[in-house]
């Protein structure tokens, strides 16, 4: 077994794959500033910058256009570099990143201050210039580490997570194979979340690399410039979005352009807002589950299905304290912390919550998302969120807290709508008002940001 062990590892490391698809190099990759990039004019781009990258390890890839971030990431990767995406682009984050990954460079599609060390600004990415006609194909080794994806920290420390080009190639064959299945094979997209977040790469970076999709070069926030962004993409469009995002749609009353699919991920999608977001929009709304760690790997429309359905070649093995997941992007089998119960000889699955989510406190059990759920249903409530404490209280009970942004509303009218949706025991104690939940990019919540606002 070894030797055959051996034998497909060195393979693998000779075997190379494409930087892109390479069907067509008048192919629409992106819409950057209103102007149609092709195929061509990327590679171009792709090597004009890799040419003028220093030499190092990685790169932390801090480019805030989409198509600038595309064009560093493929730049990055063809030097050689692994791109590093630290869990968010505040400074004090960006410096823990390049602190493990000594001897790396950042780059940027704009000057910073304050900037990292050994910081570079993307030269010019002009569109109109002549392309030459023996253009060069790139390729990548199947087993080189091409990015660096950071978990998000709302269960911790941010994690890493090293990414293979082959793993990658795996993981969106996967993502475009779903889509397909309700777009067609051409399609747009215009993405609400940052590149540098692994859904992100995984739904607005490699999806127009690897498949017959363009993407919109914008990172639009609010509704109105959605909608614009939008409108400026050919049909059939698909909206990457959370719901954070979604929820701020919804409750604006924007009219968009016809959709062919909005697709959410980084947090589960409360069945009502999916229910208000296809009858406000007239497209099914599909989720994606997975992880900084496994990359998509099932989805789901939450108002045809409460269960996931498996990608190809994914395979799910319940345990007691969480699940082991074999799929074609995985170099090896992964545990999850997520409690599953399988259903269809193994192809759907139910999501019981999280290991470290599921409560027992007096012997009766609940869960922190489902208590989360309930908390946001109270009318009049914005936005909220219920965690557990870390140290326990004189009896050895690790309490229950909640944030809340509420503006009507105090803490006993909350308090006294919960008592009668939950059990008392799961009371969040302490409960408390806040202005605004400390929400990064994606709509995660650090679990640190949320112990320093609480204390506060």
């Amino acid at each position: 077994m070894a030797i055959v062990y051996d034998t497909y590892q060195r393979d693998e490391a000779e075997r190379l794959l494409p930087l892109l698809k390479m069907d067509d190099p008048h192919r629409i990759v992106a819409m950057h500033d209103g102007q149609a990039i092709s195929a061509a004019q990327f590679v171009a781009h792709v090597q004009r910058v890799a040419a003028q990258l220093p030499d190092g390890p990685a790169a932390v890839n801090l480019c805030e256009d989409r198509y600038a971030f595309l064009v560093a990431f493929c730049a990055i990767a063809l030097r050689g570099q692994a791109n590093l995406l630290p869990p968010s682009r505040a400074p004090q984050a960006v410096d823990e990143v390049m602190a493990a990954h000594p001897g790396c460079h950042a780059v940027g599609d704009c000057p910073l201050h304050p900037a990292p060390q050994r910081f570079h600004v993307l030269p010019p990415l002009p569109v109109h210039e002549t392309v030459s006609a023996d253009l060069a194909w790139p390729a990548m080794p199947a087993l080189q580490t091409v990015a660096v994806g950071y978990t998000s920290g709302s269960t911790g420390t941010p994690r890493p997570n090293a990414k293979t080009w082959r793993s990658l190639h795996a993981s969106t064959a996967g993502n475009l194979r779903m889509l397909h299945q309700v777009v067609g094979e051409r399609f747009s997209v215009v993405a609400t979340v940052p590149p540098q977040h692994i859904y992100g790469v995984e739904m607005s970076i490699l999806l127009p690399l690897l498949g017959d999709v363009q993407v919109h070069s914008g990172r639009p926030f609010f509704p109105a410039d959605i909608a614009v962004a939008l409108e400026s993409m050919p049909a059939p469009r698909v909206l990457v979005t959370t719901p954070v995002h979604l929820r701020a749609l919804v409750a604006s009353g924007v009219t968009l352009p016809p959709l062919a699919a909005m697709l959410s991920a980084t947090a589960p999608m409360p069945p009502e807002l999916a229910a208000q977001a296809e009858q406000a929009f007239d497209a099914p709304l599909l989720e994606v589950f997975g992880s900084t760690e496994t990359c998509a790997f099932a989805s789901r429309r939450v108002t045809a299905d409460s269960r996931w359905s498996l990608y190809h070649g994914v395979h799910l093995h319940p345990q007691p304290d969480g699940t082991q997941i074999e799929a074609p992007q995985l170099d090896a089998p992964t545990v999850l912390a997520d409690i599953v119960i399988l259903h269809g000889e193994g192809r759907s699955f139910e999501l019981c919550g999280r290991h470290a989510d599921l409560l027992e406190i007096a012997g009766k059990r609940a869960s922190l998302g489902d208590l989360t759920r309930r908390l946001l249903n109270i009318p009049g409530v914005d936005d909220g969120v219920v965690f557990q404490l870390d140290d326990a209280d004189a009896i050895g009970v690790r309490r229950i807290a909640a944030l809340v942004v509420a503006p009507g509303l105090d803490e006993h009218a909350i308090l006294d709508t919960l008592r009668a949706a939950i059990d008392p025991v799961f009371l969040p104690r302490p409960l408390r008002l806040v202005d605004r939940l400390p929400r990064n990019e994606t709509g995660k919540l650090p679990r640190a940001a949320l112990l320093d606002l609480l204390h506060t």
